[in-house]
């Protein structure tokens, strides 16, 4: 009712010349007509003699108009109310958004109490296997140890006696070559030699190396339990379900000890390479124009990066700031191939897409004919259109793709991580160049989305 009252009186302070809010307004004394000075002005001008009022179509003369101050100050609070009644449909916009923010944690909440009393029980069950389990195993294998030392201890002392002797008949050897009888020793060393000439007596380390390969590769074993037990619980309070960790059978690491066992080689612990775009080729380097962005936005990392900010730089007045939490990019397309990604991971709430530069300063992405968009809301992935909605399958992406292929004249966006997932394509018919745009969640403390920068291959 506030806004139809307000729409209301905007017709009534409206000029019928110029169709805008009254400037300078003056009235028509003989028929009380109001008009712009300069519009009804422009008029007079152009018919010369026998101007008629473009209402009513009464003749009247230049003396016949009368400035209203009443109605400009009125003008003044219509405009004033106008923009307020916009703020308070934003902020209402913004209420309905944390409501169902919350509803929704709430819900998580519930599973995440569900999930963590089954877990609870699973890794107690598991850990108490473990326990038995390793007890077991580190007895039979210091009984190994313990053996394996003793021989070794043995054939050493076997080996050290046997250099001992060879040593002393050495040492003889250099007296008697001192003394000049170097070629009757020579022979007698020889003969000797015959005689110490026997297996050849080996330390067996293979056996150690194998019985501590055999308890570093169980320690292995137990931390990769440990691991998958813990990787069950639900990420960032999600509602992934547990799983139980499959039990070692006992006897299966002893089976494995040999004397040509080896120590295992440890497993690649290094993250998931990040993948490239086959539209790599077509990157743009594309940044945030500082005239079309909203005052509560503030832009970082070389006009690359955007976050909803409490304290945002004073941004110099423009005409084509946006009134709501939307940025454009400065750079524009209206042919060729055009590539650009958008890491979305820390914003609650985002839409990435394009927009013709003449989108309304409180005309939201995807709402328009030429804007399209790919947005992240309430939990849910979403195509947006003409304010046309297409729910999408997929989960929240953490990078986004965009590839604006103009020749064929459509727009595509991708999520990338482990691969690249195709996710919604527009057919779009654009006559003037188009801006890449993005709008956030503007209740989202420190929210941010960053473009990414990329190599051209």
């Amino acid at each position: 009712m506030a806004a139809n009252l307000v729409k209301n009186l905007q017709e009534e302070v409206t000029c019928s010349l110029c169709l805008d809010y009254f400037q300078d307004p003056v009235v028509i004394i003989k028929c009380s007509h109001s008009f712009c000075r300069d519009c009804i002005g422009k008029h007079y001008k152009e018919v010369g003699t026998d101007v008629k009022c473009p209402h009513c179509m009464q003749i009247f003369q230049w003396k016949d108009l009368m400035a209203i101050r009443q109605l400009a100050n009125m003008v003044e609070i219509i405009r004033k109310m106008g923009r307020e009644t916009e703020e308070i449909s934003e902020i209402s916009r913004h209420i309905e958004m944390v409501k169902d923010a919350i509803r929704s944690r709430e819900k998580d909440m519930d599973e995440i109490n569900e999930n963590l009393s089954q877990i609870k029980g699973v890794i107690t069950e598991d850990f108490g296997a473990m326990k038995e389990r390793l007890a077991q195993e580190e007895g039979e294998i210091l009984r190994i140890i313990a053996q394996e030392q003793q021989t070794a201890q043995q054939k050493t002392e076997e080996i050290i006696g046997q250099l001992t002797s060879k040593l002393n008949k050495l040492a003889e050897f250099k007296t008697q070559m001192e003394r000049g009888a170097h070629n009757s020793l020579l022979k007698q060393l020889n003969v000797e030699g015959e005689v110490c000439t026997g297996p050849r007596v080996t330390l067996n380390d293979e056996k150690i190396v194998a019985v501590t390969s055999a308890v570093e590769q169980f320690r292995k074993q137990l931390e990769s339990i440990l691991e998958r037990d813990t990787k069950q619980l639900p990420s960032e309070f999600g509602s992934a379900k547990y799983q139980a960790a499959p039990k070692v059978q006992p006897g299966d690491l002893l089976a494995e000890i040999s004397v040509a066992s080896s120590c295992p080689e440890p497993a690649d612990s290094s993250p998931d390479p990040v993948i490239s775009s086959q539209f790599a080729p077509w990157a743009e380097n594309v940044t945030f124009d500082l005239e079309r962005i909203h005052r509560q936005l503030e832009v970082k990392a070389e006009n690359r990066k955007v976050i909803v900010s409490l304290y945002p730089p004073r941004y110099k007045d423009s005409p084509n700031r946006f009134r709501i939490s939307q940025v454009m990019c400065s750079q524009s397309f209206s042919s060729g191939f055009h590539y650009w990604e958008v890491i979305t991971k820390d914003s609650a709430g985002w839409a990435v897409g394009i927009a013709d530069r003449k989108i309304g300063s409180g005309e939201r992405l995807g709402r328009t004919e030429l804007s399209w968009c790919v947005e992240w809301t309430n939990g849910q992935l979403s195509a947006w259109h003409r304010n046309q909605k297409t729910p999408l399958k997929e989960g929240r992406p953490m990078r986004v793709g965009v590839f604006l292929n103009l020749p064929d004249k459509n727009l595509s966006f991708y999520s990338l991580a482990k691969e690249e997932t195709h996710l919604h394509t527009f057919e779009i018919n654009i006559l003037e160049p188009v801006y890449p745009a993005f709008w956030m969640y503007g209740l989202d403390e420190k929210g941010s989305l960053s473009i990414n920068h990329i190599k051209k291959e």
